[in-house]
């Protein structure tokens, strides 16, 4: 998405660091990772950590956002749940698409088609990736545990009201009594999301634990 900013911690980079050492043994052509958790938790700076540290390893790899996904440009987004409060979930998200793209990665299709939000623009557009040299494709959002077409699911287990100070950090919300709801229904999606992780984040950043399944 263009328009966010990272605001990258020592902590992202040591819990990089520490997945990147786990998954060295893991990587297989055309692999795909997630990245998933609540809104604020840390998954774009920790999926960035993540690629840089992994190319740093030999590791081609790439990018893609839940957030390009949404249905509506975020601005509209916003409206729409401010008139329903109910549109809040995946349903906002088009996540057979994104799963799809997962897909056509794994398959070395290329190249990949998808979407592109343009934040201060409040506009979606279309974005042309090529692929063909990545070994390792990150996927990262709220709800990306759930896509089916990935090898490897982490998730951060940090709630909204642990997260608030980052997201005031990256200023993309106004802060009142509406975002507090939509923030817990969220959280009533999200957290159940966890049991579908191969490695979990707790939710002060300490070491990860790797889930047997």
């Amino acid at each position: 998405m263009i328009g966010d900013k990272l605001l990258i911690e020592p902590y992202h980079t040591a819990r990089a660091a520490e997945i990147c050492r786990l998954l060295t043994s893991r990587l297989q052509d055309k692999y795909v990772i997630t990245v998933g958790g609540e809104s604020g938790s840390g998954k774009s700076e920790l999926a960035a950590e993540l690629a840089r540290l992994l190319f740093a390893a030999g590791a081609q790899t790439g990018i893609v956002q839940q957030d390009d996904y949404f249905v509506f440009p975020p601005q509209t987004n916003h409206e729409m749940r401010r008139r329903n409060l109910e549109q809040v979930g995946t349903y906002e998200v088009k996540l057979d698409f994104l799963d799809a793209n997962l897909r056509s990665f794994k398959r070395d299709e290329n190249p990949i088609f998808k979407p592109l939000v343009i934040y201060d623009e409040d506009r979606i557009t279309t974005e042309e990736l090529d692929t063909h040299s990545w070994q390792v494709l990150i996927a990262e959002g709220t709800y990306t545990t759930r896509l089916q077409f990935a090898d490897f699911h982490i998730f951060i287990a940090r709630d909204y009201r642990q997260t608030q100070a980052d997201r005031r950090r990256r200023a993309r919300d106004r802060f009142d009594s509406f975002l507090q709801e939509v923030l817990e229904r969220e959280h009533r999606i999200i957290s159940r999301h966890l049991e579908l992780a191969d490695l979990v984040i707790p939710a002060d950043f300490g070491s990860v634990e790797l889930r047997v399944k």
